[in-house]
């Protein structure tokens, strides 16, 4: 493949980059809203031991990587397969190996990867305290509570990553995703009550 043929495809995976971003605040939000419950059920409960949350949190995070890294490149690869076909059928050509077909395969591959590692980097992010816990370092505050405030502070910046993006006033769109999180805290601690 000629460097030329190489910056056209960037260029498609350029154009994909708002999908990208929108996959990645998405799932981001998933995984870190996904950890925030588990966080306060295990904080809410008596004697749950360290190993055993980290075992269900890295089950749920990788649970969320493979649903978003397959869900993802199955809906991209059909989206960019449908373009490529009326493309096709408008310019009455065979565009197979076209570089519109080429990235036809990598823009998937890319928006999946996005999609699939964002809510697992959150998640691992936020069950550090829970590691640093088993390996014996003394927290401040429960290692439960600090993954709380962590999974938080995550779906705050998501937020003020919105309002980067949407041009709103990065304050406001930070502290509407932070009550979204403090909702979802709630209603957990309302039943399980």
């Amino acid at each position: 493949m000629r460097w030329d043929a190489v910056g056209r495809i960037f260029l498609h995976v350029k154009r994909a980059n708002s999908i990208a971003r929108r996959y990645f605040v998405t799932n981001g939000f998933d995984g870190a809203l996904t950890m925030l419950g588990l966080m306060v059920g295990f904080s809410l409960s008596d004697n749950i031991a360290i190993p055993v949350a980290i075992t269900a949190c890295l089950g749920a995070a990788i649970a969320l990587c493979m649903s978003g890294l397959s869900s993802a490149y199955l809906s991209e690869t059909a989206e960019r397969k449908r373009e490529l076909n009326k493309l096709e059928a408008a310019l009455l050509a065979d565009l197979s190996e076209s570089d519109h077909a080429r990235a036809t395969t990598v823009v998937p591959v890319m928006v999946a990867l996005v999609n699939g590692l964002s809510p697992l980097i959150i998640s691992l992010i936020i069950i550090t305290p829970l590691w640093l816990a088993k390996l014996g370092i003394q927290l401040s505050f429960s290692p439960f509570l600090l993954a709380i405030f962590i999974a938080l502070f995550l779906i705050f910046l998501l937020g003020v990553m919105l309002g980067r993006l949407s041009q709103e006033f990065w304050l406001w769109t930070g502290l509407r995703t932070l009550a979204i999180g403090g909702v979802t805290v709630g209603i957990i601690y309302l039943f399980s009550r």
